[in-house]
């Protein structure tokens, strides 16, 4: 997912400027984000924010994260990634493996008391597969679906093209289709696109039910004390928004905070050894890495954007690889907590793990890059700066980065230096993940900083990369990573999907992995470890078990503050009443710190950006 990946994980936000305040509300200054009444949970939203509270277009991790806590999903995932029932208590497959028959639970109830029964779910998965605004987000996850009906109130019935080995994973929380309330939505459908769906409390079903909302600032829940799988612990949930990951880390440190997950090595460091704060570390379910823009296209072929043409060319694309010193990143921008990344998928789902054959590895070699660039034709000005044969223009090229992100900062200043060492001078421009990612869709860049965080399912990774996720010359319907469309890649990942046996499947996928590898238009950095933090008064934020390193599994904000529970220590006021309240200027939420860390499902630099 652009956790944010979050997918990319970013903690970021719009906060104004500094100081954090505990005690009485000072004189002149309004409270943002205290809570009500009972047990509250205190979180730091994943940092690539929310960019819609719309589910059929968001991809940003604060904005998933939002979804898999307010509405249900079809399954839910266990520590080892195996789906497990949540609206359906079973499921079955025909023995020609194209009709999948979901049981749901009888008498659920949407939080505005309406039943929610399996016409909601055919409803919402028929949607993103006939409208193309619907599917902005999710569509790959419906792809190859003939048919979803509802034959009865609890009973669901997906009818596909071909046989898919993925369905059960196509709705489960945060990473895949989030199932809304028919009633609700079916009169929004003419205007999707503009839809913000912002009246509180927001119409939904799952732990938490969403009660208010500020851009750039929090988000507050309430606990659904009749949900199903189990009612969470905590009365509220306030999910707070920082602009820099110091300031949550000085939140947590003073009581005022109960938990963060992304923080960045450093950071990490220095909360191991203080009172009242445990830390953990979760295998790394994303990527950090950088895109290169091999010539934005829509659907039609059609040329958009203002990338530079030179980057077409793969022998340009190889020698920015071959550049690139990864293990330096690995050592100097994670502290060496994370190791080097070659395939496109995590190690968080080993299943999926692919390493390029020896003679095949891109490793740092700079001398091979300049041989590469001099054979080709660059020839180096008098500035050292090469020349792009057919054009007579110099490669300059624009390096976007997360204004928000320390990581993205720390890894710039190192590849503009291994840049020009290879004949090109790139100029880093500092973007909001907003502005970042408007101009991703538009083509409107040569290189572009990213991460992403994925579930155990390689599906919708895998699909950001399809033809079918370029954008429509209308400029809808995209949500491409890097603007790549090959047919080879497009065969492959149609073959995988039908594919039940899993060594089949995976070896099948290791060859889309090769593909990408060789295309240099996601060059991969690192896999860093998920770095958490949390209170000692707040029992149960880490899910699962360690493995031999001590790694935990990947976690999710689903399971995580579902299973939240307060500690001896915590009281009835535990992030309300007069103290330890946020405080803000009006609208503004007040905050202390700098630096930051980004990650998304588009994630910053930690997680679909």
């Amino acid at each position: 997912m652009r956790e944010t990946p979050g997918f990319r994980t970013a903690l970021a936000a719009a906060v104004a400027g500094g100081l954090l305040l505990a005690g009485p509300t000072a004189p002149g200054l309004t409270t943002a984000a205290a809570a009500s009444s009972g047990t509250t949970l205190r979180v730091a939203m994943d940092g690539s924010g929310v960019d819609t509270l719309n589910p059929f277009t968001a991809y940003f991790n604060g904005a998933l994260d939002i979804f898999g806590t307010i509405y249900p999903s079809l399954t839910t995932i266990d520590d080892n990634g195996a789906p497990k029932p949540y609206l359906a208590t079973s499921w079955t497959l025909s023995d020609d493996q194209l009709t999948w028959t979901f049981k749901l639970r009888e008498g659920l109830k949407w939080s505005d008391g309406k039943p929610l029964t399996a016409e909601d779910a055919a409803w919402t998965l028929h949607l993103i597969m006939t409208d193309d605004v619907a599917g902005t987000a999710n569509s790959t996850l419906v792809s190859d679906f003939e048919s979803v009906t509802a034959t009865d109130a609890t009973t669901l019935v997906i009818k596909t093209k071909k046989p898919k080995a993925n369905v059960t994973y196509s709705s489960i929380p945060i990473s895949g289709i989030p199932i809304v309330p028919k009633h609700i939505w079916q009169s929004q459908v003419k205007n999707l696109r503009n839809y913000k769906n912002d009246t509180f409390p927001v119409v939904g079903y799952g732990p938490w039910i969403l009660t208010e909302y500020k851009n750039g600032q929090y988000a507050k829940f309430d606990a659904n004390k009749s949900f199903v799988l189990g009612a969470p612990k905590y009365d509220h949930l306030i999910e707070q928004i920082y602009k820099e990951t110091d300031a949550a880390v000085a939140a947590l440190k003073s009581g005022q905070l109960d938990y963060i997950s992304g923080i960045n090595a450093t950071e990490y460091s220095s909360l191991q050894h203080v009172d009242g704060v445990r830390t953990a570390q979760a295998v790394g379910h994303g990527w950090v890495g950088l895109e290169l823009n091999p010539g934005a296209k829509t659907r039609t072929g059609k040329p958009i954007g203002t990338g530079n043409p030179a980057l077409a060319d793969p022998v340009l694309r190889r020698a920015i690889a071959l550049s690139v010193d990864k293990k330096t990143l690995v050592t100097k921008v994670l502290n060496g907590q994370g190791q080097v990344a070659e395939g496109y998928l995590p190690p968080a789902w080993p299943q999926w793990n692919w390493q390029p054959d020896p003679g095949k590895k891109q490793s740092y070699d700079p001398a091979a890059a300049n041989k590469l660039l001099d054979k080709a034709g660059y020839k180096k000005g008098s500035d050292g700066i090469r020349i792009d044969p057919k054009t007579d223009k110099p490669l300059n090229l624009r390096l976007g980065i997360h204004s928000d992100d320390a990581a993205d900062a720390a890894i710039s200043r190192y590849l503009v230096g291994w840049f020009k060492a290879i004949g090109i001078n790139a100029k880093i421009q500092a973007m909001s993940m907003s502005a970042l990612n408007s101009d991703l869709g538009k083509g409107n860049w040569d290189m572009l900083m990213d991460a992403w965080t994925t579930g155990p399912d390689p599906t919708y990774q895998l699909g950001i990369q399809s033809c079918t996720t370029l954008p429509k010359d209308d400029g809808t319907g995209g949500n491409t990573d890097s603007f790549f469309c090959d047919p080879a890649y497009e065969k492959l990942f149609a073959k995988q999907a039908t594919l039940f046996d899993p060594a089949e499947r995976a070896e099948v996928v290791g060859q889309m992995q090769e593909i990408l590898y060789d295309a240099d238009v996601d060059i991969m950095f690192y896999n860093g470890t998920t770095k958490i933090a949390y209170s000692a008064k707040a029992d149960g934020l880490v899910t699962g078990k360690p493995n031999a390193d001590g790694f935990y599994p990947a976690q999710t904000a689903f399971w995580s503050y579902l299973k939240a529970t307060p500690g001896s220590s915590s009281d009835s006021s535990s992030g309300g009443g007069n103290t330890g309240l946020w405080l803000g200027i009006g609208a503004a939420v007040i905050v202390l710190g700098a630096g930051v860390a980004v990650v998304r499902r588009r994630a910053g630099a930690d997680d679909r950006e």
